[in-house]
This record gives structure tokens, sequence and C-alpha cells, in this order.
């Protein structure tokens, strides 16, 4: 899937909360970025107004949001900015449940990445490059 992502410009974002889904969250986008289907970019920086910032998100090709839970803190920054090149994963909504003080496990992990592969495929099957 690499292959496909070569000359595009998409920026992973991920959920910094406390719970199990938010390190979900972290980690995947961690691990898509590693495999080198986009690159992570600062949430913080786009919640905190840097004008820099959201100017990248504004000429990504496409932003995928990973928030953890239902409140979407993520998507709420990326609406608040403005942002509209954006895709929106939510960790609980793939099923797992949200534990404060419980660490990801490896499978949430994968189940987070794979529904993100899934978004990308989509994105490069209707030429998205």
């Amino acid at each position: 899937m690499a292959d496909c992502c070569s000359g595009s410009n998409v920026l992973f974002y991920a959920c910094s909360g406390g719970s199990n889904v938010a390190e979900a969250a972290d980690l995947a986008a961690r691990k898509l970025a590693a495999e080198g289907l986009g690159k992570m970019f600062c949430l913080a920086g786009l919640g905190a107004g840097i004008h820099s910032m959201i100017k990248t998100a504004a000429e990504a090709d496409f932003n995928i949001v990973i928030d953890g839970c239902p409140t979407k803190c993520a998507q709420k920054i990326f609406e608040k900015c403005g942002l509209r090149n954006t895709e929106v994963v939510c960790v609980s909504d793939l099923g797992i449940k949200k534990s404060s003080g419980v660490k990801a496990t490896a499978d949430e992990v994968n189940c987070v990445v794979a529904a993100v592969k899934e978004i990308l495929q989509k994105k490069w099957s209707e030429g998205v490059q």
C-alpha cells in the first residue's frame, strides 16, 4: 500500500487523552507513519491556533483524524480551524471500549490501523493523489 501513497501529502492527527482508546489512536498514527502511509502532525498546534500549522493542514491532500472516544476532541479542533479536507476515525466506534488507566492492546491498535488503511484504499481508488 505504501506505493499508492508516495507523492501524496497525508497527515495523521491522534487523540492524546488518558485512556486505552487514546493510546490506541496515538500508536496507530505512529504505526501508519512508520509504514510510510503519511506523516504524524501536531494536533495541539492546531488547537492552539498556530497559523502555520493550520495552513499545513489546509494544504495537505487530506488529513486523517484519529479520535479516541465519542467526545471527538480532535474532530472539534478541525472544525474550529475550518479544515474540511479530513476523514475521521473514532476508536470507540470500532467496538473498542474506553477504559481509563488501561493500556491499549496490540489488537486494538491493529484494528485502528486497519480502519485507517481502509479509508486510504478508498481515497486512492477514487483517484486522490
